[in-house]
């Protein structure tokens, strides 16, 4: 029955300390990644300023051509919102709303995903002339819950994220500079 206590006792303690270090870990949760189009910023900005658009090169449309996608409201407009559903693990279940739109500069959206897991985060596009082209950053913020926090020590966000987004840029500048 010793045994037993002593091994209760240090799990216990085990679970205290992971609780108590996730007091200390940052809940934000970020990620970005930019890359240079050799195309003048009007011509990126029909790429991504609706999400027809983004669909043509959207790493998760090469995951599931066949996902159910809807839109509300009008495309490219603040209050516009694509819902899409699919069974490919790396696509799941959500929305996505557009909240903000400065033409020819950035396009953000409230993002919600119930499948795979619950979570929300800010997504962007942004778009800046850069000599002749144009540098297209893209990405999204976002805060993990406590504690499950604590796992961004086990985690590296880089590596899970820059799969996707260099396969989405690398579509996003070969449909910009091969119209």
């Amino acid at each position: 029955m010793k045994t037993v206590k002593k091994v209760g006792i240090v799990l216990l303690g085990i679970i205290a300390i992971a609780l108590i270090s996730a007091l200390f870990i940052s809940k934000d949760a970020s990620y970005e990644k930019s890359i240079i189009i050799n195309a003048p910023v009007e011509d990126v900005w029909q790429h991504v300023a609706t999400f027809e658009a983004q669909g043509k090169w959207s790493p998760w449309g090469v995951y599931d051509p066949e996902m159910k996608k809807e839109l509300t409201g009008i495309d490219g407009t603040v209050g516009a919102k694509q819902s899409w559903d699919s069974e490919h693990e790396k696509v799941g279940k959500g929305t996505q709303t557009i909240f903000n739109v400065v033409p020819l500069q950035i396009i953000e959206t409230d993002l919600k995903f119930y499948i795979p897991y619950e979570s929300e985060a800010k997504g962007f596009i942004k778009l800046e002339s850069e000599g002749n082209g144009t540098k297209v950053t893209w990405g999204f913020n976002s805060e993990m819950p406590y504690p499950f926090n604590l796992m961004k020590l086990f985690m590296n966000l880089d590596e899970m994220m820059e799969e996707d987004w260099n396969l989405g840029l690398t579509k996003l500048k070969d449909l910009c500079e091969n119209p």
